[in-house]
């Protein structure tokens, strides 16, 4: 079984070059529940929903979130009566985050919510909540209060100041059904190119994600999201250096070192390759921008490749 720790459009990208190397049933994907927001009174899980639309060719190309050929008429009257529209959930998205909020009301739990929606899109990819409890980012402004993620996000547009993170709920969770098991059965445990410090950090916070993932570190191989000192996309880098880091593939290595013993860096970063071996990982030299499903397959096999 290949294990993917996964959050947002890198990982959603990966993943679906990979269902194209090996059959989607081998691969298990633990995913950021970190980014999880209610509005509306609608439980929404962005990180869980952009995997799951990318695997069933389903997103919309014009966002990289949501769903293609979406419309937007009930965010359109929403403005007209002044209501919250910073946050844009298109007419067809909103029928998953009614489905998904309806189920927990019944007593659900999400994971299980997350095996229903999976299937019905078809999607032959296990998609695993790192956790079925409250689990969200709270982003500190260097210059403000604390917010929640996709304020940060979508609302600030992520071009504040931010001087620390942390994972509320994280020490009152429990892994989900099956993230420890597969943890330790993984082989190899893929760490998508996504954002160390939003996407992965929470991931880590939920008491024995951590200690699995250093056990296992010889065969934990993971993707850099920064490339030439910036991210592809979003926040990643500047995060990184706010948390006292730098841009690079050497900040995403120290970041990782303690539990990633592979890490796969982009052509444009082959120099830096012996600093990444310096901090103790292994490093690996590969294209890594992802600008079509063939690209994202062969970086998935490269992947798959490097730990035999």
């Amino acid at each position: 079984m290949i294990v993917a720790l996964a959050g947002g459009v890198g990982a959603a990208r990966l993943l679906r070059g990979m269902v194209e190397v090996v059959a989607p049933s081998e691969i298990t994907a633990i995913v950021n529940t970190g980014d999880d927001t209610d509005l509306h009174g609608l439980h929404i899980s962005p990180d869980l929903d952009t995997v799951m639309y990318t695997l069933a060719d389903a997103i919309n190309p014009e966002t990289g979130w949501g769903l293609a050929g979406e419309t937007w008429r009930v965010m359109e009257s929403l403005g007209t009566l002044g209501g919250v529209t910073w946050f844009n959930l298109g007419d067809q998205d909103l029928a998953t985050h009614l489905y998904r909020t309806q189920r927990l009301s019944e007593g659900a739990r999400l994971g299980a919510v997350t095996s229903e929606l999976v299937g019905s899109f078809g999607v032959g990819v296990t998609l695993v909540p790192v956790t079925d409890d409250p689990l969200r980012t709270r982003v500190q402004l260097a210059d403000g209060p604390e917010v929640g993620f996709q304020e940060y996000f979508v609302r600030l547009r992520h071009e504040v100041p931010v001087s620390g993170i942390r994972f509320d709920g994280a020490d009152r969770a429990t892994p989900g059904p099956g993230v420890l098991e597969a943890l330790d059965r993984g082989d190899p445990i893929v760490v998508c190119p996504s954002n160390p410090v939003v996407s992965i950090g929470p991931l880590l916070a939920v008491p024995g994600v951590l200690d699995h993932l250093q056990r296992r570190r010889d065969r934990v191989i993971g993707v850099s999201p920064i490339v030439a000192g910036a991210a592809i996309k979003g926040p990643a880098g500047r995060l990184l250096v706010e948390m006292g880091f730098e841009s690079s593939v050497v900040g995403v290595a120290k970041w990782y070192a303690s539990w990633v013993g592979t890490l796969v860096i982009d052509e444009a970063d082959a120099s830096l390759a012996a600093a990444v071996e310096a901090e103790g990982v292994r490093c690996i030299v590969a294209p890594t921008i992802m600008s079509s499903v063939e690209r994202s397959a062969t970086l998935a096999g490269t992947v798959l490749d490097a730990l035999g």
